[in-house]
């Protein structure tokens, strides 16, 4: 691959903002937030079971005969250039086959200044991916766990490289409807690429996981614990920029220890009122407050907040993310009942 491309790949591993995730496969726009909803959730929120057909996109197992014919729109204006979106659409189509969902994820990496080895400047190039899915999702009988899968058809673009691949989610589900608790697991991105950018064939990002939530009693609150990134478990790394060094030259690199890897894993979100017309969001993201704290300065890292708001047949999301003093990101919502 020229100067061009990895300058480009070098790129898109940075605006993933997931220090040691990032870089290690390919496709890594299949694992950035789905809605406005569950960016102010801290991310990766996998146990809304209701009426939004977007949850499928990320836990097919939530999937659900309430999302029939309603349709989700997503837009981030993600950081500097990079704009991405998601599209989903539920329907029932019997009750023997119960309900197909449909979804799409897309995002456009913006534009490129080309140069060759020689530091020339060339033509300018851009780079997209998208991501089409189908899913599907049935109820254990006489129980109250349900299990669903997704398969997804994804292509590359990145400059004159492209790459095809195929992959599939795979998720279950405990709902007590009683209780208003729902406990899941969901295993993503199981697959490969069909065809490489180059020779070498790249690993999908996959990834492992939990996730458990409820409406506290007599308390319009749900909660939201979740746990990422389950298959691996060491995400923390020592950063070189935490490193200090005493008057006699010893340097003592950033200790990492049990906890510090624990929490790199937990994300927590609450919602206030989530049953009602109007309700309140908010998420904190401990990997992504750890890894993009900087050092005396406070930059609210790992923070988000959101509020959704229903009107007849039309819900409207909205959620602001922080990730550090010079990047944020806001995202757009919009759900639509087609009955």
């Amino acid at each position: 691959m020229n100067q061009k491309v990895l300058f480009l790949v070098t790129s898109l591993i940075t605006l993933s903002a997931f220090g040691q995730i990032g870089g290690r496969s390919t496709y890594q726009f299949l694992n950035l937030v789905n809605d406005p909803r569950q960016a102010a959730l801290g991310g990766k929120i996998v146990t809304n079971y209701d009426y939004d057909p977007i949850q499928g996109l990320f836990n097919p197992a939530a999937i659900n005969s309430k999302m029939d014919k309603q349709l989700s729109v997503n837009y981030n204006n993600y950081l500097s250039d990079v704009n991405y979106g998601t599209v989903a659409y539920a329907y029932s189509w019997d009750r023997y086959t119960q309900v197909i969902h449909a979804g799409i994820t897309y995002i456009n990496y913006g534009d490129f200044a080309g140069y060759d080895s020689q530091g020339n400047a060339t033509n300018s190039f851009s780079g997209s991916e998208v991501a089409i899915s189908v899913g599907h999702a049935r109820n254990i009988p006489f129980t109250n766990f349900h299990y669903g899968g997704t398969i997804k058809f994804i292509s590359s673009q990145l400059e004159q490289y492209s790459s095809f691949g195929v992959a599939a989610d795979l998720g279950i589900m405990y709902v007590h409807e009683d209780w208003d608790l729902q406990i899941t697991g969901v295993a993503r991105n199981i697959g490969t690429q069909l065809t490489p950018y180059d020779i070498d064939l790249e690993p999908l990002p996959f990834e492992i996981i939990l996730g458990a939530s409820q409406i506290l009693e007599r308390i319009p609150i749900r909660w939201h614990f979740t746990l990422e990134n389950m298959q691996r478990w060491d995400l923390a790394f020592s950063n070189p920029d935490r490193e200090t060094t005493d008057l006699e030259g010893v340097v003592t690199t950033e200790n990492i220890n049990f906890i510090d890897e624990a929490f790199r894993h937990v994300i927590l979100g609450i919602e206030l009122f989530p049953e009602s017309g109007f309700n309140i969001r908010f998420g904190y993201n401990f990997r992504r407050a750890e890894e993009l704290r900087i050092i005396d300065t406070r930059a609210f890292a790992g923070l988000s907040a959101g509020f959704g708001i229903k009107l007849n047949k039309v819900r409207l999301n909205y959620s602001f993310s922080k990730y550090n003093t010079a990047a944020s990101s806001s995202f757009f919502g919009l759900n639509i009942d087609l009955q």
